[in-house]
Formats: C-alpha cells, sequence, structure tokens
C-alpha cells in the first residue's frame, strides 16, 4: 500500500446562495467536483529531489512557490458564548471568530411531478460531527454552516448486510417509514454497506505523514494530539508497509523517508522530535509530500498522503485554485488524500474538506484521542482501501406516489441529472467496511402535510399499474483500476403498511433531526431537541462504542444552551 497521509483541514464545494439553483430535472451544484476542471489542469510544478532532513532541521529554506495568501472564502463569526459549557476535549481555548466554513444553502422541497429526478454523490466524511461536538463540550452552539447533516449521519454505522460477494463491492439497502417529526411524510432511507477487508489482508501501503509544525500548532488540541493520532497509525503497519513524514511550517522539510512499519521505534523517534514554529507553508508541503508518494509507488497498494492540520494555510502556492489543481493531478496518478482537522481558533474546515474531496480521500476531525482511534485504528481499512470509486445515487420519484421529496444533507454533493452517466465527472468514493447513508424526506401524494401550493395547471397523475413504486434507485460506480463505471438499479416498493421503521432507520432519523435543528429546525415541524433526545434515548441499549449515549448527551446539551427550542436564533451563521 502506498499511501500518504496528511492531517488537516478540506472543504467541499459546497455552492453559494448565488450559485446554487435548478437546473433542469432537479438541482444542480454550478461548481460540481472537479468535473470541468479534469479538462484543463495546470501545468505540472517541478519540485526538487527531497533530502532527509534530521527532525530539528525539517524548517528549511526558502519555499519554492510564491508566498500569497490562498483565498479561501469569508470568515465565520465567533459563535455565542454561554457559560458553564463543560471543556472535556484536548486544549483549553476557546473558537474565536476566524475559523471559516463553506456556505450550505439547504436543499429545497421539490414537486416529483415537475422535477422527479434527484442526483448526488456519496460522502464519506464524518469531520462536522466530531467538530461540532468540540463547540457543545465547550458549552457553545456551532456556526450554521459548520454542520453539515450527512456527516452527522454518516458518523453511525447502521449495521447493514455485508454484500455477498465482492463482485459487487457494496451492497445497497433501501427502507420506508414514516418521519417522526411528522406522521403524515415518509422517510426514504438509502443505504451502502461496503465489503470489509481485515487489516492484515490489506495490500502494502504506501503512507506519507504530512504534518503542520507551524506556530499555530502549538496548543494541546493540535500537535502533541496529531502526534498520538500518528502513533496509533504506526502501531499497526506491517513490515510490508512504509510511512515517511514531511513537515511544513515556513517550508516544507522530509524528516523521514520512507521506513518499514517494522522500525516502529524510529518512526515514533521522528514523531516525538516534532515541534511547532513558524508560518504554515501548506502548498509547499503537499508538494513535497506528493513527490514522496510518488517516488515510493507501490502498484496495486494503498498510495496515500494523509495530511494533519488545523487548516490555516496562510502562506504558500499562489492560490487555492493553484493548491486545488494539485490535488487534482495526484489523484488521477493514483495517490489518494486523506486530511484531519485538529484544533480550533484558526481551524479552516472549509480547505480541508475541499482536499479531501479533491482528493480522492476523506476528512475527519479529531478533538480527542478517542476519536483518533475511532478514526486510525477502528475504521482504518475504511479510510485507507478504497473498494469503489466516483460512486453516484440517482433516485427517480414517483409522482403518482410522492408529491413532494426534499434530499436531507448533501447539499455540496449535488450533481446535474447528466452527471450520473457521465463518468469524467468526479465523485465520492466508498472503503473497505464503509457505511453511506442518505435519507429523503417524502411527502405522499394526498398527504395534508404538503409545503409546497398546488399549481393551478398541473397535470393529473396516474398510476396505470405501478401504484406500489414508491421510486427507481439506480447507482453507478467505479472499480478502483478502472474508469468506465458499472450500474445498479432496484425498485422501491410501497410496503402494505409503513410505520416506525427499522431501530437502524429511526437512529439514522433522530442523528438527521439533530443536525436539523441545529440549523434552525426549519423543516421539523416544531419537533423539538427533547424529543429528538428522546428518540435517540430508544436505542443506547444497542451501543457498543457508548456513540449512541454520547449523542443523546450532545443534543441535551444544545437543548440547554438553546432554552429548549431549536436554535435558529442562537446559533451563529457565515
Amino acid at each position: 500500500m502506498t499511501a500518504a497521509l496528511t492531517l488537516g483541514a478540506c472543504a467541499r464545494n459546497s455552492p453559494s446562495p448565488e450559485t446554487a439553483r435548478q437546473d433542469g430535472p432537479e438541482l444542480r451544484q454550478n461548481e460540481s467536483k472537479a468535473d470541468t476542471r479534469d479538462v484543463l489542469l495546470a501545468k505540472e510544478e517541478a519540485v526538487a529531489r527531497p533530502r532527509a532532513l534530521k527532525p530539528q532541521e525539517a524548517q528549511p529554506s526558502a519555499p519554492v512557490v510564491a508566498q500569497t495568501a490562498i483565498a479561501v472564502g469569508a470568515v465565520a463569526p465567533a459563535p455565542t458564548n454561554l457559560p458553564n459549557g463543560p471543556q472535556n476535549r484536548a486544549g483549553v481555548g476557546e473558537p474565536t471568530d476566524t475559523e471559516r466554513y463553506a456556505d450550505i444553502t439547504p436543499n429545497a422541497v421539490i414537486a416529483a411531478s415537475e422535477q422527479p429526478v434527484s442526483t448526488f454523490s456519496i460522502d464519506v466524511d464524518t469531520g462536522a460531527y466530531s467538530n461540532v461536538r468540540r463547540f457543545l463540550d465547550q458549552g457553545q452552539l456551532p456556526p450554521t454552516d459548520a454542520v453539515r447533516i450527512e456527516e452527522f449521519i454518516n458518523y453511525f454505522d447502521y449495521a447493514y448486510p455485508t454484500p455477498d460477494s465482492r463482485e459487487q463491492p457494496f451492497s445497497v439497502h433501501t427502507e420506508l417509514a414514516l418521519a417522526p417529526w411528522n406522521q403524515e411524510r415518509w422517510l426514504l432511507q438509502v443505504g451502502l454497506k461496503g465489503f470489509e477487508v481485515p487489516l492484515a489482508q490489506l495490500p502494502a501501503s504506501n503512507l506519507v505523514f504530512l504534518l503542520d509544525v507551524s506556530g499555530s500548532m502549538q496548543s494541546a488540541d493540535k500537535l502533541p494530539l496529531v502526534k498520538q493520532a500518528m502513533k496509533l497509525v504506526v502501531e499497526q503497519m506491517r513490515p510490508q508497509d512504509h510511512i515517511a513524514i514531511v513537515v511544513y511550517a515556513g517550508a516544507a522539510g522530509l524528516v523521514l523517508p520512507s521506513t518499514s512499519g517494522a522500525d516502529k521505534a524510529q518512526i515514533i523517534a521522528s514523531l516525538d522530535a516534532l515541534e511547532a514554529g513558524g508560518s504554515t507553508n501548506g502548498g509547499q508541503g503537499i508538494q513535497l509530500a506528493y513527490q514522496v508518494a510518488r517516488e515510493q509507488f507501490v502498484e496495486g497498494g494503498v498510495n496515500r498522503v494523509i495530511l494533519a492540520t488545523d487548516g490555516d494555510f496562510n502562506v504558500g502556492m499562489v492560490d487555492q485554485q493553484d493548491l486545488e489543481d494539485l490535488v487534482t493531478r495526484e489523484r488521477k496518478s493514483g495517490i489518494a488524500l486523506t486530511t484531519l482537522g485538529f484544533g480550533q481558533g484558526n481551524y479552516n474546515d472549509e480547505i480541508a474538506e475541499r482536499l479531501a474531496d479533491l482528493g480522492d480521500g476523506n476528512h475527519a476531525y479529531i478533538d480527542t484521542e478517542r476519536e483518533a482511534r475511532k478514526v486510525l485504528v477502528t475504521e482504518l481499512s475504511a479510510n485507507l482501501l478504497t473498494i469503489a470509486k466516483d460512486v453516484k445515487i440517482q433516485v427517480e420519484f414517483n409522482p403518482a406516489v410522492v408529491a413532494e421529496y426534499r434530499l436531507i444533507g448533501y447539499e455540496n454533493r449535488m450533481l446535474a441529472r447528466e452527471d450520473f452517466n457521465n463518468d469524467a465527472v468526479d465523485a465520492g468514493e466508498i472503503g473497505a467496511g464503509h457505511t453511506v447513508t442518505a435519507l429523503y424526506e417524502l411527502t405522499p401524494v394526498g398527504s395534508p402535510a404538503l409545503r409546497l401550493p398546488p399549481l393551478r395547471y398541473a397535470a393529473t397523475e396516474k398510476a396505470e399499474g405501478k401504484a406500489n413504486e414508491v421510486a427507481f434507485l439506480k447507482l453507478r460506480y467505479k472499480l478502483p483500476e478502472q474508469e468506465r463505471s458499472r450500474l445498479i438499479e432496484q425498485t422501491v416498493t410501497r410496503p402494505r403498511q409503513i410505520g416506525a421503521g427499522s431501530a437502524q432507520l429511526q437512529l439514522a432519523a433522530a442523528v438527521a433531526a439533530f443536525g436539523e435543528a441545529l440549523r434552525g429546525g426549519k423543516y421539523l415541524d416544531g419537533f423539538a431537541l427533547g424529543a429528538i433526545a428522546g428518540l435517540v434515548a430508544e436505542h443506547k441499549g444497542q451501543d457498543r462504542y457508548g456513540m449512541v449515549a454520547e449523542l443523546e448527551d450532545l443534543v441535551r446539551k444544545a437543548e440547554v444552551l438553546s432554552g429548549g427550542e431549536a436554535p435558529a436564533q442562537i446559533a451563529v451563521s457565515r
């Protein structure tokens, strides 16, 4: 496996209110992930062959690129500081007004008779949930745009059945149930489960740790926690696996050349020797990390850069576009990028999520050693080994059954209808054992809970023998070494009676409702945080790792901080 590990924050394409629009039969994201950028890219920049440095030498000469600030968007105001909030995470500081989050415009309610088709890319990121947990644990409500509901949902594993064989890399699960916040509406759950690969059976890994050691990384929740997290990865490496360490501050340096997992003591000693200091040249560091990964590339293995940072890219490449183009080029060469975000105050969630998106990787936020263990031990196989790429979902709703629909979350993953069949359009990846979940809220025909006013001249839909069909589901994916997609199709039928649904769906609904409440509760019909906490509490008995109990605790904290209501007037938006 050849991989470069970069710990940091990345931002996905998130359409601004001015660019998000309806295009043709469905919602379209103007800047869909790297679809047009794949055609024309900036020419390759040559980087000198790196010299291995001793840890104390890794603050070397002048950078090879212009030191111009990267444009990453507007600054998110600080959340309202509330008293008596417990702080049980690493670090002691409070978030400031320099944290950056991409704008999110919630998906609209759509009439199925007008636009029956919904298309989007999957997303396996989970960083938004742990980042929001950090705010709540410190007695603060999060910025509204820090809440990406799909990342809340995908933080949890819903125990979908695994695929019968590896011929199809993931299973597809659908379920229909009543929405807990309004019994006159339904929830459609679409779940994917990748086949599992034990860590011992992974192909050889070539990993590059790209670590931010700039002055902003000095606090306990940054570089010290980065070191702890990276050691967890090192402890799992086999002799056939290799790790290199690249650091960046005022300039980039190679601290440790590619080293066998059999020499854990040397790798750990190199991590222990790291100290924070200087400004951040993230662009140059990524160039060097990719160069090291290319030189040690393992055919058929895992090749990945893991970036760990607070996302404060304040000097380096000319602009963000150059950085994005570099990551896109390297993705095409077979080197993926994972970003791990750390810390607070200057945390740049926007660019961290975006780079992971472009790099065919995933983004997580590490706020505790426990979270590091979840991401880098329990889920390491899923986060290293990609089993399917460019995974897209398209749902066609039957207007004779479904009057309205709304996709919950995935706002920055929306695709045009024609993008589904276009193999040149990039989409998300599934790792070994990954679980991916999407929820649609549906309003059935004849329901008194319709949100859209009726049209005067609307055509009357007839079932014509398909009254039991709610929707037609299509998925496209590519195997990791192939460029031609494969297609999966299945019908979503209406059961004789629609009830509360399985425990897995109820938990997913509760998680989604929590995210909706933190964004103001516009679509919850008055379903308050107390009711959400009660719904979560019903599922603590089946929770092996305490994640559901922690979720209930977070909902209760949000309830106290918001006075029991959905925190529309308290949570700070951009």
